[in-house]
This record gives C-alpha cells, sequence and structure tokens, in this order.
C-alpha cells in the first residue's frame, strides 16, 4: 500500500556498495510532506546508509534523488542542509570542548554588521531551543560537562535550530529517559503540523509506533515492506525485519546460583561538579555467581555513576566494593578486570572503542597482557582470540582486519561486549548493553548474557526500557536519585516498575 500525500524527497532505484559490500541494492523511498516516516530494519540492513545518502553524506553508486520533483545531486551535508534537508545522527558529532552554544552554531554562526560572532543573539536563541525541548541547560556549558541524555539533546537542538523542511533522526532517542522522549515527540508532532517531515529511525519499536504514520522495513539492503501506521503492529514489524517473532528471553533457570562474588556495600559517589551531593548515595548491592542483575531507573537515577565506580571509571567518596571477599575500591580499572570484573560502558564511541584500530585489535586490547609469549606478543594467540570471539558475539564483519568505522553501531556494539568477554570475567557489568541494537542483536546480547549466568558469570546490567528489565533478570532493582528503592522478582509488571521509579506509563 502506497500512502497518500505529496513527495517531497525520493530515492529512486538507490544502489550503494562499498568494496565488495552491497549496502543497498535498487532501494525506492519516499518523503512525504508533514508525516513521520519510520525506518525500522536490523543492523546492518542499510538504514543508516540511505539517511546518508539522503543528507548529503555518501552519495550513491547508482540511482537517483528526486527533491520537489526534480534530479538532485548532494555534494555534501551542508549542500543538503541548504536546500533544506538535515540529519540527527545516531553517533553524537559533538565537540566535547566546546560549549552547547558553540556545538549549535559551528560553521553557521550568527554575525553581526560588523562580521563578528553575535554570541548574546546565540545564546538567546539556545535558550529558546532548550525551553522548547524543557532541558535546562545553560548555553555557555562545555559539552564535555553534560551526561549523555543531555549531549544527545544538544544533537537534537542542533538540527531543530537550522529550520529544515525534511528532518532524519536517526535514533534520537537512544539516551534519553521516557520524560524526555515524551518531550521529544510533542516537538515531532509540531513540527509535522507545520509541515516539516520526519524520517525516523529507531530500535525501540513499542516507542516508534505512537508517532508513526508510514512505516518502511528495510532487509538485507532492500525493502522488503511498506504499509500506513493504521495497518500495522508490533509484529508486523518484528516478522518483517528478522522472518520471526520472537522475544528477548526469560531468565536461565536449571541451576542454583553460587557464593556471593560482588557486594557494593553503603557506597557514594559525589558529584565532581557538586562534592556535597551524592549521585550514588550509600547504596548496598549483592550480586551471586550465575545470577543476573538488572539495575532500572530514569536517565540520571545513577545508574552510570553506580556502575562506573564499581569498575574503577568513578571515584568512590565512601563504602567498599568486595569482589570474592576482597575490597577492590582503590584497585585500578586493569587490576579490577585482572581480578574478573568487567564493564561495558554506556557510551561505545568515546570509552568503548578506539575508532583508529581495526575491529580485532579492539576486540583484543584489554587482553593483550595475556597474549604475550616472552617479551612478544604472539599474532597467532591473538588472531585465534578474535576469531573466537568474532563468532561468539556474531559481529557481522568481513574479519579481524576490517576497520571498526566499518561496522553498524550495533556491531561496534557486539565488539565492545566481546572485547570485555575475551578477559573471561566472573562479574560482567554492562551498562545500557543494547543502545543502538536492532530487536535482533538484542535477542542475541541477551541470550549471551544467559549462557554466561548459566556457566556461573555474575550479570548486573543497566538500562531504561523496561521491556528488557521483564527478560532474563532474576532480580530488578530499581534506581532513583542514587538510591534503590525497590527490588522485583522475574515476575514483576512494566507498570509496578515504572511506578517504583517515579515515571509515569506512557500511553
Amino acid at each position: 500500500m502506497v500512502m497518500q500525500g505529496e513527495v517531497l524527497l525520493s530515492a529512486r532505484s538507490v544502489v550503494k556498495r562499498y568494496g565488495g559490500v552491497h549496502a543497498l541494492k535498487g532501494v525506492n523511498f519516499e518523503v512525504h510532506r508533514g508525516a513521520v516516516t519510520t525506518l525500522f530494519g536490523e543492523n546492518g540492513a542499510g538504514k543508516s546508509t540511505l539517511m546518508k545518502i539522503l543528507s548529503g553524506v555518501e552519495v550513491p553508486t547508482s540511482g537517483q534523488l528526486i527533491l520537489d520533483g526534480q534530479p538532485v545531486e548532494f555534494t555534501s551535508t551542508v549542500d543538503a542542509r541548504e536546500k533544506g534537508i538535515s540529519i540527527i545522527h545516531q553517533e553524537l558529532s559533538l565537540a566535547p570542548n566546546l560549549s552547547v552554544r558553540d556545538n549549535i552554531f559551528m560553521g553557521r554562526e550568527i554575525t553581526t554588521n560588523r562580521g563578528t560572532v553575535d554570541y548574546a543573539a546565540e545564546e538567546k536563541a539556545v535558550r529558546a531551543l532548550m525551553e522548547g525541548l524543557e532541558e535546562n541547560i545553560s548555553p555557555k556549558t562545555l559539552v564535555s560537562e553534560l551526561r549523555l541524555g543531555q549531549q544527545q539533546i544538544v544533537e537534537i537542538a542542533r538540527a531543530l535550530s537550522v529550520n529544515s523542511r525534511i528532518l532524519i533522526m536517526d535514533e534520537p532517542t537512544s539516551a534519553l529517559s521516557a520524560n524526555e522522549v515524551e518531550v521529544l515527540f510533542r516537538v515531532i508532532h509540531d513540527l509535522t503540523a507545520s509541515g516539516v517531515s520526519i524520517v525516523y529511525i529507531s530500535h525501540h519499536l513499542e516507542e516508534a509506533l505512537q508517532i508513526t504514520d508510514f512505516a518502511v522495513v528495510l532487509r538485507d539492503g532492500e525493502i522488503v515492506a511498506q504499509d500506513e501506521a493504521a495497518n500495522i503492529d508490533l509484529v508486523w514489524i518484528v516478522s518483517n525485519m528478522v522472518g520471526r517473532n520472537f522475544d528477548l528471553g526469560t531468565p536461565p533457570t536449571g541451576y542454583e546460583f553460587g557464593e556471593t562474588v560482588l557486594q557494593v556495600k553503603q557506597v557514594s559517589v559525589a558529584d565532581p561538579a557538586n562534592p556535597d551531593r551524592y549521585l550514588v548515595n550509600n547504596l548496598t548491592l549483592d550480586i551471586r555467581a550465575g545470577e543476573i542483575v538488572c539495575v532500572y531507573g530514569l536517565m540520571g537515577a545513577g545508574r552510570t555513576e553506580l556502575l562506573e565506580a564499581v569498575a574503577g571509571r568513578g571515584s568512590i567518596a565512601s563504602g567498599e566494593v568486595l569482589l570474592n571477599g576482597m575490597d577492590v575500591a582503590k584497585l585500578s580499572i586493569a587490576q579490577r578486570i585482572e581480578r574478573g570484573l568487567g564493564l561495558v560502558p554506556e557510551d561505545r564511541q568515546r570509552d568503548g572503542l578506539v575508532q583508529t584500530m581495526t575491529v580485532g585489535h579492539n576486540l583484543s586490547l584489554a587482553s593483550l597482557q595475556s597474549l604475550v609469549k616472552g617479551v612478544l606478543m604472539s599474532s597467532t594467540s591473538e588472531s585465534r582470540l578474535v576469531d573466537n570471539q568474532i563468532a561468539k558475539v556474531h559481529v557481522k564483519t568481513n574479519g579481524g582486519g576490517a576497520a571498526i568505522g566499518s561496522l553498524s553501531g550495533g556491531n561496534q556494539q557486539k565488539v565492545v561486549i566481546g572485547k570485555m568477554l575475551a578477559t573471561n570475567p566472573t562479574v560482567i557489568l554492562l551498562d545500557e548493553p543494547s543502545r543502538g541494537i536492532d530487536v535482533g542483536a538484542k535477542a542475541e546480547v541477551f541470550g549471551l548474557l544467559s549462557s554466561l549466568a548459566s556457566q556461573g558469570v555474575a550479570v548486573l546490567y543497566s538500562t531504561s526500557e523496561v521491556g528488557e528489565c521483564l527478560s532474563i533478570a532474576h532480580r530488578i532493582v530499581v534506581m532513583n536519585k542514587g538510591r534503590i528503592l525497590a527490588s522485583f522478582g522475574p515476575n514483576v509488571t512494566k507498570e509496578q516498575i515504572m511506578s517504583a521509579s517515579g515515571e509515569a506509563v506512557l500511553a
């Protein structure tokens, strides 16, 4: 079924090849005025490639783009932006050493009659943007001082500041809380009501259904299904994306939990910007071998700060972290990894990967000491480790020698997970492990965590998605303002979890 309405932009028979990789295979795609067109697909399906072509980041190998009924070629993102097309990328492209104001107006500064930058006008515009997004972020704040969700808000604000006719949103909510998502959806509604067209990509399927006018499913570089929102549901999306329907699993059974391997005792973590304020406040949590514990909470609840403090990335103001009975609170990250404690960080681009390294070198990075034979590192052992991890976490790649940047976001996340699993942890911490991962990859990751638990590994993961709590966790703890407010077994309901967190249930 084809959606009716004025077509502003269309891709016709678009093909994109990267060497031997056929990313897009003759795609026909339309963007309609004042509507939200949502593009669904697994990682590696070609979604981001298509969006990069529509926004001038990439040029197609063959095929053409039609804008306002006329063929068009975009030479750059600036060229596309001047024609009314902007994109919010899945991976943040902010300069952390610059202020919010300077990031939003970078390359298109507001100037005075004398040709100097009009900082006052820029700050006024930024305040208006933040007010519309219901965020209290100062224009002069350095981006590096913002949490990930706030950085995502700045990325969104930068795109909104251009006043585009077509706005492409590639995973815009991946780091946002439920309340921030509600605000963004109101902004999207206002934009479409004024005639702006939205192209939306999200792995949060149920969330995306709330705003979709028209759904398109891309699989293996081809459009396999499309229809209006009134005719689709979650089953339709998943079955067309992956050819099968499934959930994220259930808590693994058939074995007894072992001894307590991780004890967090009365731990407090101070806010670096305000030492009198605690991001984690006198928190106690125990995890046993083979147990999977999920930490749920809104953005700012303290989930990330807790996991980073336990792993050694953040300082502990008070309390103890016992690993197999030994206090590791004063040990380095490397020493904690050596003793079997590993962290998969929330921000894979900044904290999980080295962008100039290959897939293989990223996978082996945390295990280099174990690969040394005498005074030299064994390349044979490294190759064996890399091949094993690629197979274990199902990374879609041409091999360990491929550039890490050539992988989709989801496959990059698998590399981060594989890197930590290569250290053979007894306790693994995962901060939002499925951020930017499609439904099929999520199932693989959660299945892998279940398998690890059944082998005796203690698993502690955080999430802001209720559905991920109601999957493989044996126990769910809810955090709010640095404290654990509630603890549930696997039979808890979505409403109980969200109510305990102080979160309003989305309609």
